[in-house]
């Protein structure tokens, strides 16, 4: 899984703040291209083909990467590096072992896992759950450009943000901290 690049590009003077300057790899959402749906706020799992389980990890420069990390891409700009590390030896594998047992039918891919020891439960699920992103929510009419997009954020705040996936496979993102940070 690789960084989901964020819609505009980030104040460098405030990296919590978005300009209204397109990021180059996301031009074709504002072109119309690809489809909204909403953003997840709780942490990324996958399930690959082999049918083992791994949770999104993200080591910073200098740091040392657990055992069986998979690394899969590095910030130029930060050095971070995400990748995946097995889901049993992660911070949150109790509770993700909770949502597995509520989880019928899983299919390989990625899930967020959403719950009360996650991020505090902003999603409200009560319980600890495994959402498919690949069925999540989608939303028509959300607007295309920078104006538009913050005042939908703001009037949403139940939401965490947007993520608008095109067919061939590339993913953009705006968040609603990012409305709140930029306006």
């Amino acid at each position: 899984m690789r960084k989901i690049p964020t819609l505009f590009r980030r104040d460098p003077e405030n990296l919590r703040r978005v300009t209204r300057e397109v990021h180059p790899e996301c031009q074709w959402v504002l072109d119309g291209q690809g489809v909204a749906t909403r953003k997840y706020d709780g942490t990324c799992v996958r399930l690959d083909e082999s049918g083992t389980w791994w949770a999104r990890r993200e080591v910073k420069a200098g740091k040392d990467a657990p055992d069986g990390f998979e690394a899969v891409q590095t910030d130029p700009e930060t050095g971070k590096t995400v990748g995946w590390e097995p889901v049993g030896q992660s911070s949150f594998a109790a509770f993700f072992d909770e949502a597995l047992d509520g989880l019928f039918g899983a299919a390989p891919g990625t899930y967020e896992l959403c719950g009360p020891k996650v991020n505090g439960d902003p999603e409200k699920l009560g319980a600890h759950r495994l959402v498919p992103h690949a069925t999540a929510q989608e939303f028509a009419g959300v607007p295309r450009d920078f104006d538009g997009l913050m005042a939908w954020l703001l009037a949403h705040p139940e939401f965490e943000g947007v993520v608008w996936h095109h067919r061939d496979g590339r993913m953009a993102k705006l968040k609603h901290r990012d409305a709140v940070a930029s306006t």
